[in-house]
């Protein structure tokens, strides 16, 4: 437990009364009303940490509405997902995002020049969900649907500071510490092990222009997929559609708005579904560093003077190794006086393996450079007005096919 402040507000858990908080944001409602956006997959539905988080939301009672981003392969996937939330009490929708009507609404869009069909993924559906839960919401809440230990005080937590009218601020991103407490292991590794000690790194090689890395250094878990804004502040950043989506999104959020606009708050212990390794940059891990990787490197592209190369790659790696190596000597000292299971061996392994990809990703960026970015929705409501709502009714015209096919 500490008091430590960063270049941007930190919200500790000194001592949550949970109560309080809960009556408040149920007052707030009625003048700030909020909206949960949920990406999620199919086969999320068979997997522990789904129901738990219905019965959490169910406890919500502040929130508006709950927005499902799903991706399902078929009608009849469809179908089981809208019958498995019917145990949420909540107003709800579900999003087919790949469905036919979705995309027929998504394909008309190159008839006024903004052309998403060759983008997919979490991304593509948390900008579609976005969309339609800007027409409920003052505040948006988004979080993954696999977090084994999700209850309610993580909603109220992200939305606390942004709905309170003595706060204000636009933008909240949930830190955690990723252990397994019946296990007794430690986890995080994309974070601990190459975002953390490649940012230090980015750090030192680009100096005094690096205010945005600063910045992104500020949040003590970068990686975090759990975060709240204001509607505004949804509707006006890109949102890049790979797994840098975190990354990216931070860069939007500092281009977007002010530092004084923008806290992290501590949602305490956190544990989900593991990824693994995979043995290529096109899965588990090692694609998310990638992904990440290439992101950074636009970001510093974008933002310092600093002329990324391949002798310029080459020195982050070495950087990057040395540094990440150090860490874990630190990782092993907090393992050990806190009774972790630690492996020195499988974490240098881990660096080992994301050196490499470091290298692969900055060689796939300087081959092509231009971003991976979904247009802003206010860029998108400039061309087409009435999107939201036609995504909106996409989405219940599926529901009423599955109600009518019930009938």
């Amino acid at each position: 437990m500490d008091f430590f402040q960063e270049k941007i507000t930190t919200i500790h858990n000194f001592y949550s009364d949970t109560d309080r908080m809960l009556q408040h944001l149920q007052e707030l409602s009625f003048v700030r009303p909020a909206v949960v956006v949920l990406p999620m997959l199919y086969s999320e539905i068979e997997n522990p940490p789904l129901p738990r988080i219905i019965d959490e939301l169910n406890k919500c009672t502040f929130l508006k509405k709950v927005v499902v981003a799903l991706a399902a392969d078929n009608r009849e996937q469809y179908r089981t997902v809208v019958d498995f939330f019917e145990r949420l009490e909540l107003d709800h929708l579900i999003v087919w995002c790949n469905g036919s009507r979705i995309s027929s609404v998504i394909e008309e869009m190159k008839e006024n020049e903004l052309d998403i069909t060759g983008f997919s993924g979490k991304g593509k559906d948390a900008w579609i969900s976005l969309g339609i839960a800007s027409l409920y919401s003052y505040a948006i809440v988004l979080h993954d649907a696999d977090i084994i230990n999700y209850n309610k005080e993580f909603v109220a937590k992200l939305l606390y500071p942004i709905v309170h009218p003595q706060l204000n601020f636009y933008f909240n991103k949930g830190y955690y510490a990723r252990i397994n407490l019946e296990k007794k292991t430690m986890h995080g590794r994309v974070y601990r092990l190459f975002v953390r000690p490649l940012l230090d790194t980015l750090m030192r090689d680009v100096k005094y222009e690096s205010d945005i890395l600063e910045y992104m250094q500020a949040f003590r878990y970068t990686l975090s997929g759990e975060f709240a804004f204001t509607r505004d502040l949804a509707l006006n950043i890109r949102i890049p559609s790979d797994w840098g989506l975190e990354v990216g999104m931070l860069a939007e959020i500092y281009r977007n708005t002010s530092l004084k606009r923008v806290c992290q708050t501590d949602l305490g212990f956190y544990d989900h579904k593991h990824k693994e390794l995979g043995t290529n940059p096109s899965e588990g891990l090692t694609k998310m560093v990638n992904d990440i990787m290439v992101t950074f490197l636009r970001v510093v592209n974008e933002t310092t003077s600093t002329q990324v190369s391949t002798s310029f790659l080459r020195g982050i790696q070495v950087k990057y190794r040395r540094s990440a190596q150090d860490l874990i000597r630190q990782y092993h000292a907090d393992a050990v006086c806190n009774g972790l299971e630690y492996s020195r061996h499988l974490e240098e392994r881990y660096v080992e393996i994301f050196a490499e990809t470091l290298m692969l990703a900055g060689t796939q960026y300087l081959k092509d450079p231009s971003g991976a970015l979904l247009p802003d929705w206010a860029r998108a409501l400039s061309a087409i007005p009435d999107l939201r709502e036609q995504l909106r009714d996409a989405a219940h015209a599926d529901l009423e096919e599955v109600i009518r096919n019930r009938a």
